[in-house]
């Protein structure tokens, strides 16, 4: 498909909605140039184990400038599902090789989270505070900080981190992006092999106004081509991560992990719906597993995890034009 042929199906597409109105045509992420390491597998002491593996994680500017990188390192010897939290820190977003500061967090069983259950921390600013979202293996539970390095759970009225868990099981890899007054969390979760559902596993987004009370759930991604490009029938829809460009929302949706990382993109004017069963929305893949998106100074710049699942990178990353999947044109 040509770009005009592309550009012309995603606006009528967008148009049904409403969704032309305002938008620019989307762009393409594209990598521009080579990555640079920032991160490699830690030394955990008494948990340190030959198959750990830093996976998903969440990169923010803490108040004094700092770069943070937290990871949820898995397959650890920490006990029950084998996974925590380690962080490193840069001077800068372009250094190479992060200095690394120890385990960051641990589940705490007493607070209802699951034994070895953290996964993927993700961190926004508000109302001059860091607020982290991060999973327990069945909710996405909060945290809040005043430097952007140290984090104390916000208990809820039963004393409680999670703020919620569901439709699906293993509610996970939260990602919040803030537009006007609303928040959109996006996450994902996955349903038993023998399920009956059609859908073995969804992105989904809940709403709120204040971090703390969130609307039901909505599926806003899944199926379509993506879904057939991993043969773990709940890994389709995992690291949801969003990004507000020109009026439109760009969705990058993870498929693949390692040597064969996978990652597919979505643009929409409508923040709740990039396409359930359907590619219409669909822009592109990249060779990036669990990516992060970040602007800084003007530059967008996309992290994500080795090929070798033993450390972390970055890259810088710019939109092109809508390409020709046939013959490579523009």
């Amino acid at each position: 498909m040509g770009t005009r042929l592309a550009i012309a199906w995603l606006c009528s597409s967008f148009a049904i909605s409403g969704q032309c109105v305002g938008a620019q045509p989307p762009g393409r992420p594209v990598i521009d140039g080579e990555w640079w390491q920032v991160a490699g597998d830690p030394d955990l002491g008494a948990y340190t184990s030959p198959k750990q593996q830093p996976v998903d994680f969440g990169l923010w500017q803490a108040a004094d400038g700092t770069w943070q990188l937290w990871s949820c390192i898995r397959h650890t010897k920490c006990g029950g599902n084998t996974r925590l939290f380690y962080r490193w820190e840069g001077r800068k977003l372009t250094d190479r090789d992060w200095k690394p500061m120890g385990i960051a967090m641990e589940a705490d069983a007493k607070l209802g989270e699951t034994p070895g259950g953290l996964q993927a921390p993700h961190v926004i600013q508000w109302q001059g505070k860091y607020w982290m979202f991060y999973g327990d293996w069945g909710h996405i539970c909060l945290a809040r900080s005043d430097d952007g390095k140290t984090f104390t759970r916000v208990l809820n009225d039963q004393g409680r981190p999670q703020l919620f868990g569901g439709p699906y099981g293993n509610t996970r890899d939260a990602m919040v992006l803030r537009v006007g007054e609303k928040f959109y969390c996006y996450y994902t979760g996955h349903q038993p092999r023998d399920a009956k559902d059609t859908h073995k596993a969804a992105v989904f987004c809940r709403t709120s106004s204040d971090l703390r009370t969130w609307s039901e759930p909505v599926i806003v991604s899944t199926g379509g081509e993506a879904a057939k490009q991993t043969d773990w029938y709940g890994g389709h829809a995992e690291c949801p991560f969003v990004v507000h460009k020109d009026g439109l929302f760009y969705l990058f949706r993870n498929q693949r992990y390692g040597r064969k990382a996978l990652n597919t993109q979505y643009a929409s004017r409508d923040p709740l719906d990039f396409g359930v069963d359907h590619d219409r929305f669909r822009i592109g893949t990249l060779e990036a597993a669990a990516p992060e998106i970040i602007l800084h100074e003007g530059r967008y710049y996309i992290a994500a995890l080795l090929p070798s699942l033993k450390g972390i990178q970055i890259g810088k990353l710019k939109w092109g034009p809508l390409v020709d999947a046939a013959n490579g044109r523009k």
